[in-house]
């Protein structure tokens, strides 16, 4: 009797140390944020910088560094969008359409494309002017847009895109107001140079001190926040992909399978040679195929119908042998 309750208290004290075994954390969810568009407001940007500044190339420059910052998802480098934003022709007029961003994202091999728009930017002050160009939006001109003072106002919506079906999973925006007052929105900088080539830098310590910079900041922020809240609509997506190695040089294997099929640089894919093809008595078609495992290769490179890999391990592999990974 002594024994059994000994027994028990053994598994008493086991069970909650089990219980709270953490569990596998499941993996970021990858997302992409193309330049927002700012057609609506290009007149504001007109009159401000004195010529056309892509400012939604700024904006999505300053959403990607607060959600790297943030942590909750993995965001896609501006240089592997910018590639296949080139390769696909990828023009100006389609920053908002979700269509098109579904598109890119399966390339891109994402769980969700992010776009977005910027529909207020600049001041809602209606002076005479003093200077500049720019008609009924409030403000105008590097020099200054009226004698009254007035804050900056930034406007902006985002839209989370299902890439497999285009549609929208969820939605943010963000309203930043300056808290001073000025008669130039690009005032209070100390020292701000303007812009570099295709965009202005709204990261910068500079742009940040002056008016503009306040809003877009308050924006920006507000924005962020609600796409980072968001993350629980968002669905890891899980890609399976079987293909064949083509040809096989050195310590590379090409594959016939690429980015269309879902395959992307950094996916590791088992390789395997089939030694039995089990085949239906009645229909005579293959319904499973015996293998075994040669070893692992790793994606480099990869277009829309082939990729190359590396050997990560194992040797010996041919031309038709399979490939295939289940990845997350």
């Amino acid at each position: 009797m002594k024994r059994f309750w000994v027994i028990c208290l053994v598994m008493a004290l086991a069970a909650p140390v089990l219980a709270q075994d953490p569990a596998q954390p499941a993996r970021k969810k990858r997302v992409a944020i193309l330049d927002f568009d700012y057609g609506t407001v290009s007149g504001a940007v007109q009159a401000l910088f004195g010529t056309n500044v892509d400012v939604g190339k700024g904006i999505a420059d300053l959403i990607v560094k607060h959600l790297v910052k943030d942590g909750t998802y993995t965001v896609v480098e501006r240089k592997m969008l910018d590639k296949i934003l080139a390769e696909q022709n990828f023009s100006n007029s389609d920053r908002a359409n979700p269509a098109t961003a579904a598109q890119i994202g399966k390339l891109l091999g994402v769980d969700a494309i992010i776009v977005g728009s910027i529909t207020q930017f600049g001041s809602e002050t209606k002076e005479t002017k003093i200077g500049g160009g720019g008609g009924g939006w409030g403000g105008f001109g590097l020099g200054g847009f009226g004698k009254k003072k007035t804050k900056a106002i930034v406007t902006v919506d985002a839209r989370v895109v299902d890439i497999d079906t285009g549609e929208i999973l969820a939605v943010a925006d963000g309203k930043g107001e300056s808290k001073r007052e000025g008669t130039s929105l690009l005032g209070g900088g100390g020292g701000w140079g303007g812009f570099g080539v295709g965009g202005v830098d709204f990261s910068s310590s500079n742009f940040e001190e002056t008016i503009l910079g306040e809003a877009v900041k308050a924006s920006v922020e507000q924005l962020s926040t609600g796409l980072i809240g968001a993350n629980a609509k968002l669905r890891a997506r899980t890609v399976v992909v079987e293909g064949l190695v083509a040809h096989v040089a050195g310590d590379q294997v090409i594959l016939n399978v690429g980015t269309k099929a879902g395959l992307k640089v950094g996916d590791q894919l088992s390789v395997e040679r089939v030694t039995n093809e089990i085949k239906d008595p009645a229909s005579g078609k293959v319904i499973r195929r015996m293998t075994s495992k040669l070893g692992v290769v790793q994606v480099i490179e990869a277009d829309d119908v082939s990729a190359v890999a590396k050997i990560v391990s194992g040797s010996g592999f041919q031309v038709g042998d399979m490939v295939k990974t289940v990845t997350q």
